[in-house]
């Protein structure tokens, strides 16, 4: 590392570096100020609901009891946040909390919970996880990591969509799947009982919660391991620590399990619709269309008023190639709800299907604006190269390369398609060596998956009188797929250092 790129690093870490935690009051590592860490949770917070199946919107109430017993437990936290409470409309039992008190927890946790102290425990326990940083401490980690990472460069990318999101909105998925260390884990606990005790609820909640946690990680609960255990894993030690918590605590507080079930009692009651759905989505994800279309009537049945249902019956109907029925599938889950960005994102992808280039566009920008992914940009590329408009397809195809994966894989092909007749030095690598007697040789490589011709270098270089002289070349003969072709310039001496080559064209053999 540079004596000069070291000083910017320790600057950096000196200036935000030394900070105290405010829930334990032990200095902390911070490399992420306080107003980034308000702004990143505010920023990625509307994108991640999106991401985790959209906002559960059809039992207001229990929203507004879930947002009660939060408001309750934030305002005798250790912190004052601008804290944030929903309920998401996602089965996988699960909870988080993205920086700035920005806090979640899913319709399939609450089916799961047997009282309100229980559900303040898990309240409690991701205040914790906002109030004390623990995520902006990860961001911290990641960006000393970062920095020593460039620093030995100079020396020498069901209903969880956050995979799919891209841009700015994959750091917020990336947050979600952290996974939180040991101690933080008990920081959590321990801190989250305290909330609860102030807050007047009996403290003995987070000792049943986690031992029912123990008990169905040993299970190996399938949803369970995709969801709260994938992040906040249970453990015997961690029922052992809050019981010695429990002991250091008054005694007493509320419980609340009649208040709870009656809370729970219209989303308990719609519980066998979303069970149905959930059963649906797996038969369509193993390519059982029968069986996901039999479980998507029952789910609409069962409870009419949900999109996910319709959505789910118009993924099966774009499956089997039936277009126009699943745009109409697709048009009932909007009606029912017009604010969340699959519905649009299907709907985008059947209308392209049927050739209405127009409807797709609008509604996969609609569904871009909620939660930018790459399958929306993917499909948005395919129609704007389809228009003739190729600039507009390599931006959308640029966002999705990056986002890795298949879909990132034959965006940056069909990039690369687009590229190479104006742009050929940024698809084609060159390198270039000297022969035994010292001349120029420029090897090429092909890194698309199609055959290559016509490839031409021009060679810039100063001549004895100072003056900077280029000469084209030609390499002969055709380029298959991962192979190397190569010129010897004749012109010498080139003793290493910089290439003065450039790929200035090519083209795909017919």
């Amino acid at each position: 590392m540079s004596k000069r790129l070291l000083a910017v690093v320790l600057l950096a870490a000196s200036a935000t570096g030394c900070a105290v935690n405010p829930v334990t009051g032990k200095p902390d590592f911070m490399m992420v100020s306080e107003t980034q860490e308000l702004a990143l949770g505010e920023q990625n917070y509307a994108p991640m609901q999106q991401a985790e199946g959209g906002v559960y919107d059809i039992d207001p109430k229990l929203t507004a009891y879930v947002k009660e017993v939060g408001d309750k437990l934030a305002a005798v936290s250790d912190r004052p946040l601008p804290y944030e409470f929903v309920v998401l409309n996602n089965s996988v039992p699960n909870a988080w909390a993205l920086p700035g008190g920005k806090i979640a927890i899913n319709r399939g946790l609450l089916t799961e919970l047997n009282s309100e102290a229980e559900l303040a425990a898990v309240l409690g326990h991701e205040i914790v996880h906002a109030a004390a940083k623990h995520s902006a401490q990860q961001m911290s980690r990641g960006v000393l990591l970062q920095s020593a990472v460039l620093a030995t460069a100079m020396v020498t990318g069901d209903n969880n969509f956050g995979h799919f999101a891209v841009g700015s909105a994959a750091v917020g998925a990336q947050l979600l799947n952290s996974t939180y260390g040991r101690g933080a884990e008990l920081e959590s606990d321990k801190y989250g009982m305290t909330y609860m005790s102030r807050a007047g609820y009996d403290p003995a909640g987070a000792v049943t919660l986690q031992e029912t946690f123990v008990r169905l990680s040993e299970g190996q609960e399938s949803d369970w391991l995709t969801g709260l255990f994938a992040s906040h894993p249970p453990s015997r030690a961690r029922v052992e620590a809050n019981k010695k918590m429990v002991e250091s605590l008054p005694p007493g507080g509320i419980l609340g399990v009649d208040r709870y079930e009656a809370a729970l009692q219209k989303t308990m009651a719609v519980k066998p619709a979303y069970d149905a759905y959930d059963e649906g989505r797996k038969a369509l994800a193993e390519e059982n269309m029968e069986e996901a279309l039999v479980l998507a009537e029952k789910a609409i049945k069962l409870f009419p008023d949900e999109g996910h249902f319709y959505a789910l019956r118009g993924d099966v109907r774009s499956v089997d190639g039936k277009y126009d029925m699943a745009v109409e599938n697709y048009d009932n889950a909007i009606r029912r709800r017009d604010d969340y960005f699959y519905y649009y994102l299907r709907r985008g992808v059947a209308e392209k299907e049927m050739g209405d280039l127009d409807s797709a566009r609008s509604d996969l920008e609609r569904s871009i604006s909620m939660l930018p992914t790459g399958p929306a940009h993917y499909v948005l590329g395919d129609i704007e190269a389809e228009r003739g408009n190729e600039r507009e397809a390599m931006e959308h195809y640029s966002i999705v390369a990056n986002s890795g994966g298949e879909i990132g894989e034959a965006a940056t092909q069909k990039l690369q398609r687009l590229k190479l007749p104006g742009a050929p030095g940024e698809v084609i690598p060159r390198r270039c060596d000297a022969d035994s007697a010292g001349n120029l040789v420029v090897s090429v490589k092909n890194t698309t998956p199609w055959v290559i011709e016509d490839v031409q270098i021009e060679v810039r270089y100063t001549d004895s009188a100072g003056v900077v002289q280029s000469v084209r070349q030609s390499i002969s003969g055709r380029i298959p797929p991962d192979e190397i072709a190569s010129v010897n310039t004749g012109l010498g001496p080139y003793s290493g250092g910089s290439c003065p080559a450039e790929v200035v064209a090519a083209r795909y053999a017919e």
